[in-house]
């Protein structure tokens, strides 16, 4: 047997002898959030699947996974089809798929702190009318199976300074706590360590890719807020940096405080929590006020100091990717073709020379040829990573952490002389790319809105693509931040001066190849001379796109004008910031069409 199939069977056994019919295992831990350390990641122990969002279902005798478009082509390469059917997670969404595959009767078990509250309820009204159990649980089956489970990474947190965050840890809590007052609540679960972290102008250090202090925090009408968190994260310095009116509690308190709030009202988001703190709370007799987090807005509508950190950080971001850019070019040209490990690492190794860099804010997705054709491919996770090959296109999805911000930018770029339909495609991507860029849109406009001006010429083609068009970003926080984006799916919060959001178009052809085109852009006021107050994007990324995969005579001359224009801007920009052949390759990446 496999050693997957010894970890379902492992796992079987147990739910055999607690009377279980079905286990469900999300990809998430108990904060919920995106990237989850390696002794978290449950669902890539129970199935090999290494991407970043899914869900799988343990029955008695099978099991199924369940994940998105991005990931339908990964899925076939890392999880046996022997042990798992595939399933795509929104086009048959795993509790329906429950229902059907289970008696009157049966009993289906999932931890309560791997599930946001909205779910666990939402699953639970669907189980039981269709006469099923859910059962919750946190005595994991998959952590008692896990004997080889890694030890969690435990250090100091970082103390970020005004200088990066423009504001006091008191300031922001007292700011947030009269918005509690106001809504009429006493206190406020702030769950997402991301939120904490900005809140309380910290940043973690035990997360690969996301420096955020793993923690929660309940934040009182006072301004006051008790953080549940490992001591050994609490730094020296701690108290005099985050001001008075902040306490520190192991997280094995929570369910005694939590349970201690009766009568009172407390504010909490029942899609971003967890259900076992909001169960708790309710309880313990707290009235639960359904509310999105109350830090989530003030924390992506950016100040003017980290609006301009982020500039900043790009800036350097910048200068590590052209001079990748400018090196990948010699190479190729030497016939020196690499695989897409040794090019991850060296694009990584110039970024490490930047000031203030903290490392990188994903896994970078390095994606030769057909490769690329899997959006989220990760070189590390395949045995043995691809080779860039002629008359193809590279596709390399990266970003850094910097103390004054963070970056995510995608490059496809030509290698050799690629065929016309790749460059065709790649044309009618970026003419998408550019409609978002020059967008004006008034007070309220959301994402959703947004999102057709980048698929309008792909759609007219006939072609799309499965992903969203933009996610925030955060400051020295998450890459993937909430609540702004840009997508179909609906969003009901409007963009706001000082959001980040990416604007990243794309186009994927299975095994074959891909493409997108991905900028950094924030909100700003518009200065229209209209009646109606306008906002605009200004592009954070300062980096050429490849000319060379160009189908010129399918742009406008508006669209040339754009082109030209950027180009001009990351030539003085960025041109003063780079010496010898790399200032040279700008010159030449950035000359007029």
């Amino acid at each position: 047997m496999t050693a997957i199939a010894d970890r379902l069977a492992a796992v079987r056994k147990l739910m055999a002898e607690s009377g279980y019919d079905a286990l469900v295992v999300p990809r998430a831990d108990e904060y919920l959030g995106e990237y989850i350390p390696a002794h978290n990641e449950r669902l890539r122990w129970i199935s090999g699947f290494t991407g970043s969002a899914g869900a799988v279902v343990v029955l008695r005798e099978s099991a199924a996974i369940f994940v998105d478009g991005r990931y339908t082509v990964q899925v076939r390469n890392e999880v046996d089809s022997a042990l798992f059917e595939y399933h795509h997670l929104i086009e048959e969404p795993h509790v329906p798929w429950l229902v059907k595959q289970l008696g009157a009767g049966s009993r289906v078990v999932c931890d309560p702190r791997m599930h946001s509250l909205s779910w666990f309820r939402s699953t639970r009204a669907t189980l039981e009318k269709g006469g099923l159990e859910l059962v919750a649980s946190t005595d994991n089956l998959v952590d008692r199976c896990w004997h080889e489970r890694p030890r969690a990474a435990v250090s100091p947190a970082l103390l970020l300074g005004e200088e990066f965050t423009g504001s006091s840890s008191v300031e922001k809590r007292r700011s947030i706590a009269a918005d509690l007052v106001a809504q009429g609540a006493d206190a406020a679960l702030v769950f997402a360590p991301d939120s904490v972290s900005w809140l309380l102008n910290v940043r973690g250090t035990d997360i690969p890719c996301m420096p955020v202090l793993q923690s929660f925090a309940l934040l009182e009408s006072n301004g006051e807020v008790t953080v549940f968190v490992d001591p050994q994260r609490v730094p020296d310095g701690f108290s005099e940096h985050v001001g008075e009116g902040v306490r520190t509690l192991p997280e094995s308190s929570a369910a005694e405080i939590l349970g201690g709030y009766g009568g009172r009202r407390v504010l909490a988001d029942p899609d971003g929590a967890n259900a076992w703190t909001q169960l708790t709370l309710e309880a313990g007799g707290a009235e639960l006020v359904s509310a999105p987090d109350p830090v989530l807005l003030p924390k992506a509508a950016k100040n003017a100091v980290e609006v301009e950190g982020a500039r900043r950080a790009h800036r350097r971001d910048a200068v590590a990717e052209v001079r990748f850019l400018a090196w990948l070019d010699a190479e190729v040209a030497a016939g020196r073709l690499h695989d897409e490990a040794e090019l991850a690492d060296k694009l990584a190794a110039l970024r490490e020379e930047a000031e203030h860099y903290h490392g990188p804010s994903f896994d970078t997705i390095s994606a030769a040829g057909p490769n690329a054709a899997m959006c989220h491919y990760n070189h590390v996770n395949v045995p043995q990573p691809g080779t860039l090959s002629m008359d193809s296109v590279y596709l390399v999805d990266s970003g850094g952490q910097y103390s004054d911000g963070t970056t995510d930018i995608t490059r496809t770029v030509a290698i050799g002389e690629p065929p016309e339909e790749i460059r065709r495609m790649f044309t009618l991507v970026l003419k998408g790319h550019i409609a978002l860029d020059q967008a004006r849109f008034p007070a309220g406009t959301t994402g959703t809105q947004l999102d057709v001006l980048a698929r309008q010429f792909l759609w007219q083609g006939g072609f799309d693509y499965d992903h969203g068009t933009g996610h925030g970003v955060g400051a020295f926080l998450s890459v993937h931040e909430a609540p702004q984006r840009i997508a179909k799916a609906h969003n009901p919060f409007a963009l706001l001066p000082g959001m980040i959001v990416s604007n990243e178009p794309g186009y994927y052809r299975d095994h074959s190849f891909g493409i997108r085109c991905e900028n950094l852009v924030v909100v700003r006021e518009a200065e229209t001379g209209g009646e109606t107050s306008m906002y605009e994007f200004e592009a954070l990324t300062l980096v050429p796109f490849d000319q060379r995969l160009l189908c010129v005579e399918l742009l406008t001359a508006a669209e040339r004008e754009w082109i030209n224009d950027y180009h001009a801007q990351v030539a003085r920009e960025i041109g003063p910031l780079l010496e010898g052949a790399d200032k040279g390759w700008l010159e030449q990446a950035t000359r007029p069409l």
